[in-house]
């Protein structure tokens, strides 16, 4: 280093840090390392201290030791790979290099290693090994599989091998080759740079270019190579069964096809041996050391799979496929149909035709009203309403879709929207540490109400409503309320009091208890100690959040609830399960109970199509709720089974397990590594049961497999002539856009050719169908969601295509563009209400379609809510448009008069000359209103504008009432807000419509309000 002298003579060397620097920056960064350590065991810890407190101590520890096993067996193989290499060409390194100026510009480099040389072998190979063995260890599920993989009991059709091997022991196989792969190449790339630096290899030296030693030392490895190459092409044969490829009916067709059977398998096995014999030689030049065999051999390889590999199955596919693909690929197909039926579970569903009448006849009124328990009460719209009348607090809340179950009500088994008031940290209270986390802890309560009725207002008629005491008796039974787990909990939170404490937590309002609140003390099992001093350490650093280690309001009693929502802990628990999208709550024996479906999967099963569950799964109710995901794993599957049911106490956090579907080799493999973490179907309690259902994720991916999968003719399937959509939903909003989705209801199917009718209802999840390019309808699917016999069996109706039923998106055309219908529309939102329409149900009735729309109308002021007013229903020609379901299925079938006149394209032309457009699909090229949009508002009366104006002011009356707390002035304004309507409408109609004809009911008095502040 250049030096130079000072003043005071003594020589100072330039760049050099001084000790005291040095000292500072080696402390620099042994802290970071330390502080690294720190969290990583941190995570580590607290993780294991979770598992242990949901008593799935098991699910970690077998998690843990494969991961680390595998680590360390990969890790350690690949750092033998590099150290190895590396040693051996060092080793085999020529003992005279010559004096080429290649050789002494690399002696510079040869000698600033030299010192270094042992710890930057052990280095590298350290380095490249934890690589390595971290990525093997993401593999742990493949290993699990592999080892306690279960048959199926079904062989493949082209190899005779049972499902299992496909699905459990193809893709470890697969692991191992790609590994090796690796390993060679990594191996090899570090043996020729070794060999290079000390002269076994020469670049531009005069002489030979490569040593006798380093010629046997990369023949050996580029013979490994080739041999690995030679199972790969052996494994190709069997990845022919499970790859996807295009198809001109079936974009994700999978499996063999003619040129795969008979090109492609053949090709491979040619190419398995060629690759085998070009190993060989590369071996045999360990000995020889001449490149000339193993130059020939791996010329011969290139070239067999350029002419065998790729051309002769080109050849195959346009000589002799493609002028006859029909006939050829007809047997592939049928594997194709039979196998993806068979793997996602609709191997049974056969489809029914289904007269699709569009004529009513006598006794019709009676069939459709017990047909079926139409649900008025859309879950995914009433979120709002349910809010606003039963928050309560401002730190409760509801989520935005609520959940559809069934409960015994008066000895009467009926649908039901339940809900929870679950917390919500950001209601408006004061946010601060000690609130967020140790105060409002939890929420309070199930509201429920009648899925089938509404109040005269339309509002929810409430089964369970308003907080009640704890240990109240209600419709539901006593029950523990309290909701430390739920979807909107996830914050953590930090309970518990050493007994005789004053308890803090925030509980339920008591008007009796001073300042109106009550408090409470957990007393649950869930959750982890956190009183000690390095429990505090772990989750303050966990959470990053120094709060927890300074706060004086954790004792000794103290625990710390994390991972709260339903999803996440089920999860956790069973990492090998995908969790279905919407969990749902249920009262049972006393808890309030989270219901959790869960799915194996797997990509393995031969010739089953594959689909993307996030696709498939993904409708505009998803869309437009932000709480709901589809299904955790969005990857590519073509197997699926509900073979779990999991709950979640809302009050404990404790999560259970039980084996649904016994005969599913998926489930029963996983159970083998995971023993003692599923219980048996048996032990699932009645109370349970009878809050069981049917998943929608499941049913969406079968419906979706169904659209073309419910042909089992090879030739239709070939031609594509019967592919089927599911349309979109024609009520939601355009931003959000999606396909319909599925509903839950109870009703009774049209009964099976020479079978009974059905005598009860029964709970069901329904769909509708339509063909690929039209918009009417198709077909209809509905499954039994109720535990029993029946549960899981489907119905497909099939309507004749020479009968054209309107489809869901016609149906909701004609509704919009009714003249009649959009006049009262028109009225209600005069006064900047929204209108809302709910669920569209197509439910067959009577040989036809019976359409039923719930229609909803919301106000513009702030914090309103929508309210049911009208019902919109259809059978054949027909069209009601009433203010209840039973007026409107009177219209439809007993012929009551309409409080709406509906169009009629034969009806006399009313007063002036025009003619009333008719209600069915309008004409190619005509506008319609789009749903929720309105048409220009005619010219107002004075009576019409009176009515709206005493309507305005209602609404302004009722806002301000509702504000000042005074609900006796709230109800008067409501009820002067139903009269204002009732008076706008029925002077619209008598202004704009054709004097009503003799006998016709004027318009019904007492309607509801169009919406509630």
């Amino acid at each position: 280093m250049p030096e130079r002298g000072d003043p005071g003579g003594r020589r100072i060397r330039l760049g050099a840090p001084s000790r005291r620097l040095r000292t500072l920056l080696l402390t620099l960064a042994i802290i970071v390392v330390v502080g690294v350590a720190w969290v990583l065991f941190a995570n580590f810890w607290t993780e294991w201290l979770w598992y242990k407190s949901v008593g799935y101590g098991n699910v970690f520890t077998t998690r843990l030791w494969t991961r680390l096993g595998l680590f360390l067996v990969f890790g350690l193989l690949m750092a033998a790979a590099v150290g190895l290499n590396m040693y051996f060409a060092y080793r085999l390194r020529p003992a005279f290099r010559g004096m080429s100026m290649e050789q002494q510009s690399l002696d510079r480099y040869r000698s600033a290693l030299a010192p270094f040389r042992v710890w930057v072998l052990i280095g590298l190979s350290l380095i490249v090994g934890v690589i390595a063995g971290t990525s093997a260890s993401g593999h742990w599920g493949t290993w699990l599989q592999f080892v306690n993989g279960v048959s199926f009991g079904v062989e493949d059709p082209q190899f005779h091998k049972d499902v299992s091997f496909f699905a459990f022991d193809l893709p470890f196989y697969r692991f191992l080759v790609n590994f090796g792969f690796v390993a060679v190449v990594v191996g090899l790339v570090v043996a020729v740079l070794t060999h290079y630096l000390y002269g076994g290899l020469r670049v531009q030296s005069p002489g030979a270019r490569a040593t006798p030693a380093a010629q046997a030392h990369i023949s050996l490895l580029l013979g490994l190579f080739v041999l690995l190459k030679a199972v790969a092409y052996w494994l190709d044969r069997y990845s022919l069964a499970v790859s996807s490829g295009d198809f001109k009916s079936a974009s994700q067709f999978t499996g063999l096809r003619y040129t795969d059977a008979n090109a492609v398998l053949p090709a491979k096995t040619i190419l398995f041996i060629v690759a085998l014999i070009c190993a060989v030689l590369f071996f045999v030049n360990v000995f020889r050391r001449t490149w000339a065999l193993p130059i020939i051999g791996f010329g011969l390889m290139v070239l067999s799979a350029v002419l065998i590999g790729g051309l002769y199955p080109f050849i195959v596919e346009r000589f002799q496929v493609k002028p006859n693909a029909q006939s050829k690929e007809a047997k592939y197909i049928e594997r194709n149909i039979q196998a993806t039926r068979e793997a996602y579970g609709i191997a049974d569903v056969q489809a029914e035709g289904y007269a699709g009448s569009v004529d009513t006849r006598a006794g019709l009124l009676d069939e459709a009203t017990g047909a079926a328990s139409i649900r008025l009460l859309d879950p995914n719209i009433v979120g709002p309403t349910f809010q606003q009348l039963q928050q309560l607090k401002q730190f409760y809340g509801f989520s935005r879709t609520l959940d559809v179950d069934r409960y015994a009500i008066n000895g009467k088994t009926q649908d039901t929207v339940i809900a929870l008031r679950e917390l919500n940290p950001n209601g408006g209270q004061t946010r601060n540490w000690v609130n967020d986390h140790t105060k409002y802890t939890h929420g309070y309560g199930v509201v429920a109400a009648d899925g089938n009725r509404v109040t005269v207002e339309g509002k929810p008629e409430f089964i369970v409503s308003d907080i009640t005491a704890d240990g109240a008796q209600g419709p539901l039974g006593q029950y523990e309320q309290r909701i430390y787990f739920g979807e909107k909990t996830t914050e953590y939170s930090i309970v518990g009091a050493p007994s005789g404490a004053t308890p803090t937590e925030i509980d339920y309002p008591d008007e009796k208890l001073p300042g109106g609140q009550a408090t409470y003390t957990y007393k649950g099992d869930g959750g982890v100690p956190i009183g000690s001093t390095f429990n505090k350490l772990l989750y303050a650093t966990k959470f990053a959040d120094g709060n927890i280690l300074l706060s004086d309001s954790i004792n000794d009693k103290s625990k710390i609830l994390y991972n709260r929502t339903p999803k996440e802990r089920v999860e956790a628990v069973a990492p090998w399960l995908t969790i279905d999208g919407d969990p749902y709550p249920a009262v049972v024996d006393g808890r309030i109970l989270w219901i959790v479906d869960a799915y194996t999967t797997s990509n393995g099963y031969p010739y089953s199509t594959r689909t993307t569950l996030g696709d498939a799964t993904t409708d505009s109710a998803v869309r437009a709720d932000e709480r709901r995901g589809a299904v955790g794993n969005t990857g590519n599957v073509n197997y699926i089974r509900n073979s779990v049911k999991a709950t979640v106490d809302a009050y404990s956090g404790k999560v259970t397990l039980y084996q649904w579907d016994d005969k599913d080799p998926v489930l029963k493999t996983w159970m083998k590594a995971f023993p003692g973490t599923v219980k048996k179907a048996s032990e699932i309690s009645d109370g349970l049961m009878q809050h069981l259902r049917y998943p929608q994720d499941l049913f969406k991916v079968q419906r979706e497999m169904l659209t073309r999968y419910h042909v089992t003719d090879p030739r239709t399937f070939f031609n594509g002539s019967d592919v089927w959509k599911v349309p979109q939903d024609p009520t939601s909003a355009k931003q959000v856009g999606g396909e319909q989705p599925p509903y839950y209801l109870s009703m009774k199917m049209p009964p099976a050719q020479g079978q009974p009718a059905e005598t009860a209802q029964s709970f069901r999840l329904t769909s509708a169908f339509v063909p690929n390019q039209r918009q009417n309808m198709a077909a209809f699917l509905a499954v039994n969601a109720q535990p029993g016999p029946n549960y899981g069996k489907f119905r497909l109706l099939t309507l004749p295509s020479t009968t054209a039923i309107n489809g869901p998106e016609q149906m909701q055309n004609v509704f919009t563009s009714n003249t009649e219908v959009g006049k009262v529309l028109n009225v209600l939102q005069l006064t900047n209400s929204q209108v809302v329409y709910g669920n569209l149900l197509s439910l067959p009735v009577g040989g036809g379609m019976l359409y039923v729309e719930p229609v909803y109308v919301r106000a513009a002021a702030a914090n309103s809510y929508p309210l049911l007013q009208k019902v919109l229903a259809s059978y054949g020609n027909k069209i009601a448009f009433e203010n209840t379901l039973e007026q409107a299925l009177a219209v439809l079938f007993a012929g009551a008069p309409p409080s709406v006149t509906p169009d009629d394209p034969n009806a006399p032309a009313p007063p002036g000359g025009t003619t009333p457009p008719s209600t069915g699909t309008p004409a190619p090229g005509t506008t319609t209103p789009a749903p929720g949009a309105s048409t220009p508002p005619p010219g107002q009366s004075p009576s019409v504008k009176a009515a709206l104006d005493d309507a305005q002011k209602a609404i302004q009356k009722a806002d301000a009432a509702l504000k000042a707390g005074d609900f006796a002035l709230y109800g008067q304004a409501q009820q002067e807000l139903s009269a204002a309507i009732n008076r706008a409408i029925a002077a619209e109609q008598a202004a704009t419509a054709a004097p009503p004809a003799a006998g016709a009911s004027p318009p019904a008095t007492g309607a509801s309000p169009p919406a509630s502040p």
